[in-house]
């Protein structure tokens, strides 16, 4: 992994060679000093500022240097404020070297990370830095330590580990004559070997050969170089046999080939490479042979050639026995130490794989299974240098997991593989890239240090944590992202803000933070210490001006590069204190911005040790956006470059970099005064004349002061400074006029301009007339602009100072005598004398307001109504300027003044809010003016109205019950005993519900339950066997529970009664106490009990269960009638045995004969049944 790779898709920067003339602060965009260098060499990636005592420089990283043939990179010193700025490449590749180690210098990248460091050099870091172990190439980094002088001090590479190349192979070799054509036995030896490093110091060779006896073909230590191994190899020759002795080779290779007399070394890592055709014929061998090779920690390779198997046509099972011989002497995993290959032909084929599978064992490796700890490291990828501690971001560390490397005075710190992870969260940070950016926060509890992992559980993390007495992590923190890709934790910034050389803030980019379009926008989560300054507290998040994307469907949008969108936060700058306010600032770069072209913004810091929300300059790129890209990829901003006393940014981006000049910064204050401050066109003392007309005049006295910050500032020098004042501004024709105007014309505005140094003070005074006639609705409003004349030259104005002040000179009325003494009479009466609020409702209740005033003119006259929470305010009718304030609300009254005897009416609308449950409604209605009143008079200015208030009880009541129909038979056969069901008894299952009503409030409840217990003559109807309730719900079980009814058999009686219920009958009740909750049931199971009704007469009858609600608060709340009260009716009719009597049905049938007898002859003797004659029929047709 290359950090280009991967930032590179993530940013890069532009450089502003033509920049817009949009000045918002005191960055100046029209005169920077530009650096150019080539865009493809990146050329601008980072920056940083710098100065030693042959002068002050810009030193700019140019990663991809030396592209295309050799990316070394490198980085360059452009001198600043010397005529000349032409850059000059330092050479750091060249001159960055770490002894002992054969070094892979291209595409180390030198220049990708760029820090100052506090001994007053800098550090340049090459993450792609390597070096080979064998035929292995480790990406381990490497940072030069570079003095002020631009000497490196020394090379700094963590990663750097000693070569696990001190490996001593050997190959174990099958020659007996089954081994066809021996040639490729020897071409495979070769091309391993080719690839292999031969030395002493470097990996070592032994061979041995064997058929049915074994031979030490080649001493670990007889070839000290390549070549003399190849000549003796290329000639090496078969062994033959008619056996295969493998195990007494493997065993014989162990105890003779690793000895120290044929050149084995303690310290290498022992590797025997077994090769051979077939079955071996001491297979019984194996198991103390492999075991003892495990005790000798001999890491074993086998190789299993099927050539002679393919000849020979071997069965399946034949093959496979082979195979598993051959895997049973291989080291674990067999997956990574297993091979097989189908003839010696394509053997060859095979060398290249194990030499990587050999040589990856250089990496770290526990049980033969190899991973990387710190040989892939990338140390340097990012790095942060403080006083306490250099850090370096190891991305690669650990299978790329990643860590942070601490380099003190006196050690170099690697945290372990899983200090950084959470044991419970086994896969989230896999690959996480810990490391990829490295601060620092200096807090009263000591110093705190902090790693980004963008891709942590592909949504980012942010690492705070310490280090303990055993100098292990102890995580005090961590920080997750929230959008997956986001790469949440890629860039970090601690800042100091107060400068009390404690941080205060922790800024965390989330460049490729997906927008609304699906663009990278890009996010920037702001952090602030605790007072105890033990946590990092999220406060709010930074973005950038919103970017279209051209879509589909966009007309005229044309975009030559992708992806779209900002990237704002691809870099963050903390600089020292721009804007000259004692508060650090913070630069944030958004190199996508504008198609690729690129921007920087500008946030101050804010005395909350904070920064601003909103930006206070936008700094665009200038030129096309093709020799100069992604402007914004790197900031720096902590050096007065220019001898100005104020600091100066630098903003670097692919192909180039540019330095802003900071302007100095001056405060300018100020005031207006007027004589007099009050305006009475009855007071004669201020009475004046202009051109014939007489009114009063107002003196108006402008005083202005000047500051200028900086410390190196020109004394000499002055501002000019231009202001206008206007009179009632906002009024389409003014109630006054300046009286130094030329004009003949009334003139409202006047705008004047003057010199002045820093420290000086200088006022001046205007006078304006008023109009002869005024109205008194408003006072007269007098507006002060001012600002520089020349505004591109000289110190800029502070910001943080208005550049306008409005006051207003109140216009009296009083007669002829300066103060105004009032009398006002206030009078209110509610729409309502008490109230009953039903459920979910917002009932409306009115506020008649009447007042009046019975002295002098009462100015800004208001009402105020103070009420309870249980009522909320609409509006006032008619409307008025009424400010309403949770339980307050502030009407203005004929503003700016109620005039002697006048009065005022109007209507003040309130609703009830069920949220707030209370007895009564309060409101407390005052008048109150500026004016004076005598306190006498004070007595009819407030009125209490207190207005009782009951609210219907949010209660949902329900009742569900088995509406079964219960039928008896007269004679039918029953049981006394309880017992049997059916015989004795039907029950009857009632549940009771009781819901709250929305979001109203629901008082505690009593639910009462009343039912028909015996008949007249003390039989028994009806009895509860079980209640069951909800939690919370406790009922007084009667007495009649569980009862067993009497042994003796009923009383006959008549039940004459249609509906038996409480008042015919003897009933009993039981009674259930029902908490405040949102629901609550109770289940009740009724038996009837059969024999009574057996027995008794009757056809069809009812009894009626009541279940009633009550509750306590009565003086609050009141149940609404259709939740009083529920009534369930149980049905029980009665068949006759034996059906229906013989001479009922004879009697029946005559009587029904009798009625139709007696029909047709009433029909008969009316003369339904003759009919007309023969002939007359006749006559009427021949008619």
């Amino acid at each position: 992994m290359q950090r280009y790779s991967q930032i590179f898709t993530l940013t890069a920067a532009a450089v502003a060679v033509l920049l817009t003339c949009v000045l918002s602060f005191n960055v100046d965009q029209k005169n920077s000093l530009s650096f150019s260098g080539p865009l493809d060499d990146m050329f601008g990636y980072t920056v940083q500022q710098f100065e030693n005592s042959e002068g002050k420089w810009v030193l700019i990283g140019s990663p991809h240097s030396g592209q295309p043939a050799k990316r070394t990179g490198d980085v360059y010193k452009c001198p600043v404020g010397r005529g000349d700025n032409k850059c000059v490449k330092l050479e750091l590749p060249k001159n960055t070297t770490v002894p002992n180690v054969h070094e892979v210098k291209e595409n180390m990248t030198m220049g990708t990370t760029l820090v100052n460091n506090p001994t007053g050099g800098f550090l340049a870091c090459g993450p792609q830095y390597g070096y080979m172990c064998g035929q292995q190439q480790y990406i381990s980094g490497v940072c030069a330590n570079v003095s002020s002088s631009f000497q490196i001090l020394s090379s700094i590479a963590p990663g750097v580990q000693n070569c696990s190349s001190n490996l001593d192979i050997v190959f174990v070799l099958d020659g007996s004559n089954s081994i066809y054509p021996w040639s490729s036995i020897v071409n495979f030896l070769v091309r391993f070997l080719e690839r292999v490093k031969i030395g002493p110091t470097l990996s070592q060779v032994g061979i041995v050969s064997y058929g049915e006896d074994v031979t030490h073909q080649v001493n670990l230590s007889q070839f000290n170089n390549n070549s003399e191994l190849l000549n003796f190899v290329k000639g090496l020759p078969q062994h033959t046999g008619t056996k295969t002795h493998t195990f007494l080779a493997i065993d014989a290779a162990r105890r003779e080939a690793f000895m120290p007399e044929r050149g084995a070394r303690p310290d290498a890592k022992k590797i025997m490479v077994i090769l051979t055709d077939g079955e071996s014929h001491d297979f019984y061998k194996q198991k103390r042979v492999i075991e003892e090779c495990e005790n000798d920690d001999i890491e074993r390779f086998g190789i299993a050639v099927l050539g002679y198997y393919n000849r020979e046509n071997k069965s399946e099972g034949e093959v496979q026995k082979f195979i598993d011989e051959i895997k049973s002497i291989s080291s674990e995993p067999t997956q990574d130490h297993f091979f097989n290959v189908s003839d010696e032909l394509v053997l060859v084929n095979l060398a290249d794989t194990l030499g990587k599978k050999i040589f990856a064992l250089e990496a770290t490796s526990g049980n033969f299974t190899s991973s990387f700890e710190m040989e892939m490291s990338q140390a340097g990828f990012s790095a942060h240098a403080s006083k306490e501690a250099l850090l370096l971001g190891a991305v690669g560390a650990y299978d790329w997991n990643g860590t942070v490397v601490m380099q003190t005075a006196g050690s170099t710190i690697t945290p372990e593989r899983d200090e950084f992870y959470d044991p419970k969260d086994r896969y989230g940070g896999l690959a996480g890239y810990f490391g990829y950016d490295v601060q620092s926060a200096f807090t009263p509890q000591g110093v705190l240090y902090i790693t980004g992992a963008p891709r942590y559980n592909h949504t980012g993390r942010v690492v705070i944590y310490r280090l303990n007495e055993d100098n292990r992590v102890d995580i005090v923190q961590t920080l997750n992202g929230e959008q997956i890709g986001s790469y949440f934790g890629s860039v970090l910034q601690s800042v100091d803000i107060n400068r009390d050389s404690f941080t205060d803030l922790l800024l965390v980019g989330a460049p490729m933070y997906m927008g609304p379009e699906r663009d990278e926008q890009g996010k920037v989560y702001i952090y602030k210490l605790n007072e105890r300054g033990s946590k990092f507290v999220h406060k709010f998040n930074l973005k950038p001006v919103n970017q279209s994307c051209c879509t589909a469907h966009s007309d005229g949008c044309i975009m030559k590069n992708e992806p779209c969108g900002a990237r704002f936060g691809t870099a963050i700058a903390a600089v020292s204190d721009l804007n000259l306010d004692g508060f650090n600032d913070v630069v944030i770069g958004a190199p996508f911005e504008n198609d690729h072209r690129g921007a920087a913004y500008i946030y101050h810091g804010s005395k909350d040790r904070s920064l601003k929300k909103d930006f206070v300059q936008h700094i665009p790129a200038g030129g096309d956006g093709d020799k100069v890209k992604f402007f914004g990829q790197s900031i720096h901003g902590i050096m007065d470059l220019n001898g100005d006393g104020i600091i100066d940014v630098t903003i670097g981006g692919l192909g180039g970099a540019s330095l802003f000049w900071s302007r100095d910064v001056a405060e300018l204050h100020a005031n207006m005064t007027f004589d007099p401050v009050k305006i009475n066109l009855q007071q004669a003392q201020y009475q004046c004349e202009h051109r014939g007309r007489k009114s009063v005049c107002v003196k108006t006295t402008v005083c202005f002061d000047y500051l200028v910050k900086s410390d190196k500032k020109d004394i000499d020098s002055y501002a000019e400074i231009r202001y206008n004042i206007t009179l009632d501004a906002m009024r389409a024709k003014a109630r006054a006029s300046f009286t130094d105007t030329d004009s003949d014309k009334s003139d409202r505005r006047m705008t004047k301009t003057f010199n002045i140094k820093d420290q000086e003070k200088k006022c001046m005074m205007e006078t304006f007339i008023m109009s002869a006639q005024l109205d008194f609705r408003d006072p007269l409003s007098v507006t002060l602009d001012f600002g520089l004349v020349h505004e591109d030259q000289g110190p800029i104005l502070d910001e943080n100072l208005p550049k306008s002040i409005t006051k207003k000179i109140p216009l009296v009325d009083c007669g002829d005598h300066e103060r105004c003494i009032t009398d006002l009479s206030l009078k209110a009466e509610p729409s309502e004398k008490s109230m009953l609020i039903p459920l979910n409702s917002k009932d409306k209740i009115d506020v008649n307001i009447d007042i009046s005033n019975k002295k002098d003119s009462a100015y800004n006259t208001k009402v105020i109504l103070n009420f309870t929470p249980n009522i909320n305010y609409v509006k006032v009718e008619p409307e008025k300027q009424c400010t309403p304030n949770q339980t307050r609300v502030e009407c203005e009254v004929r503003y700016p003044f109620l005039g002697s005897n006048d009065e005022d009416h109007f209507k003040v609308k309130f609703e009830t809010d069920s949220s707030h449950i209370q007895e009564k409604i309060h409101i407390n209605v005052t008048a109150v003016s500026d004016s004076e009143e005598h306190h006498s008079t004070l007595y009819d200015n407030n009125v209490q109205i207190s207005i009782p208030v009951k609210y219907e009880a949010g209660v949902i009541f329900t009742v569900d019950y088995t509406d079964e129909h219960i039928i008896v038979k007269d004679g039918e056969q029953y049981s006394l005993k309880d017992t049997d069901t059916g015989m004795t008894f039907e029950e009857v299952n009632i549940t009771y519900t009781l819901e709250k009503a929305g979001n109203t409030f629901t008082p505690p409840l009593q639910l009462t339950v009343t039912y028909p217990h015996l008949s007249p003559l003390t039989n028994l109807l009806l009895f509860p066997t079980h209640i069951v309730s909800s939690a919370g719900v406790k009922c007084n079980h009667p007495d009649k529970v569980h009862q067993t009814a009497k042994q003796h058999k009923p009383k006959k009686e008549t039940l004459s009664v249609f509906l038996l219920q409480c008042g015919q009958t003897g009933c009993e009740s039981f009674s259930c106490s029902i908490p405040k909750t949102n629901k609550s049931q109770v289940h009740v199971t009724f038996k009837v009990w059969k024999p009574t009704f057996i027995e008794g007469e009757f056809s069809s009858l009812h009894m009626v269960v009541n279940a009633s609600l009550t509750f306590k608060q009565t003086h609050l709340f009141e149940l609404g009638s259709n939740a009083k009260s529920r009534s369930v009716k149980i049905q029980v009719s009665k068949e006759t045995v034996g059906g229906i009597p013989i001479w009922i049905i004879i009697i029946s049938i005559l009587i029904g004969l009798l009625i139709l007898a007696l029909v047709i002859f009433i029909l008969w003797k009316l003369g339904f049944f003759k009919r007309k004659s023969r002939d007359f029929s006749k006559e009427e047709m021949s008619e």
